[in-house]
């Protein structure tokens, strides 16, 4: 349990979208959570459980209300589940006034405000707080995380290609500055909106490319690993899921089992990430908070892979979210999150 003796009072704000749902699935069952206050503005008044059916015995009766800042003021922990462009607006209002917040666009993820023009298209409007926010990825910044007031969580792609290249640049184990991630998503990633490129007709059976040269995460992922990206996204007939397969060129004459190795001194002891010779599939984590890592070097080019897959609503977005507020108001870190998936 948590080491505060009260409960965590929780707001989510933009609960009607995905990233929302999953975030008042995971705190329904989280034993110190409690959701009091729950905003949709494109759902105002109606009930939970007539937009989501699967939440319908977890919050009976509540309705989802306007988005006013008063309704946020005073609880421990206010989730933004809003689409980018809206949390950079409210976010300097709630600071201060709510404990913490753990927004889950990309609004506080890029240090630099002159790239949100570039690969966002608008200004930010609050550019001061970019040095305070905290990026949610608590593998690799747990120490920021655990003392923050304002969490960036991670997308779900920059989390995969981070948790698999991140601990081979640390460690100079990768030669050069340029990385490729290669990666396929579910169709949860694209949002609840209605886009005719995520219609059933038009998505099962196949899979497609998308926004090479020019999806919004790659910047982020520059960021992070500290190379720089070439990153090719693509949508699979899934609902759920990541698998990036990452490569690089690497130093040193790094063997596979030196990889693996790499991976499991990296990652010892994280509650959420497994490290194993097998390779990673989506379904072994579908709707667990854990990531699955493997390495292999080629031996003919020299070149390294290494595969993640992850649950993009859960460690690649809402579970991530829980475990940094876990992180930040005291509880145990994997309170209320599964580390098993959803089988079959």
């Amino acid at each position: 349990m948590c080491k505060i003796a009260k409960m965590v009072k929780v707001a989510i704000v933009g609960a009607s979208g995905y990233t929302g749902a999953e975030l008042m699935r995971i705190c329904a069952s989280h034993p110190s959570f409690e959701v009091v206050v729950a905003t949709a503005r494109s759902h105002e008044d109606q009930r939970v459980a007539d937009v989501y059916p699967s939440l319908s015995k977890a919050y009976g009766e509540m309705r989802y209300k306007a988005t006013e800042l008063d309704l946020l003021a005073d609880l421990d922990v206010v989730f933004l589940a809003l689409p980018h462009g809206e949390s950079h607006r409210i976010a300097g209002s709630l600071l201060g006034s709510a404990g913490v917040i753990v927004d889950l666009s990309a609004d506080f993820r890029l240090l630099d405000p002159r790239m949100y023009p570039l690969w966002y298209g608008w200004e930010h409007q609050s550019p001061d707080l970019l040095e305070e926010a905290v990026y949610g990825l608590p593998e690799l910044f747990r120490t920021e995380v655990v003392d923050a007031r304002l969490i960036a969580v991670p997308g779900c792609y920059p989390t995969a290609a981070g948790l698999a290249l991140a601990p081979f640049m640390r460690s100079g184990a990768i030669e050069g500055t340029a990385v490729i991630v290669d990666a396929l998503s579910g169709l949860s990633g694209a949002g609840r909106s209605l886009q005719e490129s995520t219609q059933f007709c038009a998505v099962t059976g196949g899979a497609s490319a998308y926004g090479i040269g020019e999806h919004r995460h790659a910047p982020e992922m520059e960021q992070l690993i500290g190379a720089s990206v070439l990153f090719a996204p693509h949508l699979a007939p899934m609902a759920r899921g990541i698998l990036a397969t990452c490569y690089a060129p690497s130093s040193g004459g790094l063997s596979t089992e030196d990889a693996l190795g790499l991976l499991r001194d990296a990652y010892a002891g994280e509650p959420f990430i497994v490290v194993n010779e097998r390779l990673p599939e989506t379904k072994a984590v579908m709707g667990s908070n854990c990531a699955h890592l493997s390495a292999r070097v080629d031996v003919k080019t020299g070149w390294l892979v290494v595969i993640c897959a992850l649950d993009n609503l859960v460690k690649g977005a809402s579970g991530q979210a829980v475990q940094c507020a876990n992180l930040t108001t005291g509880c145990p870190e994997d309170e209320g999150l599964a580390a098993a998936g959803v089988y079959p």
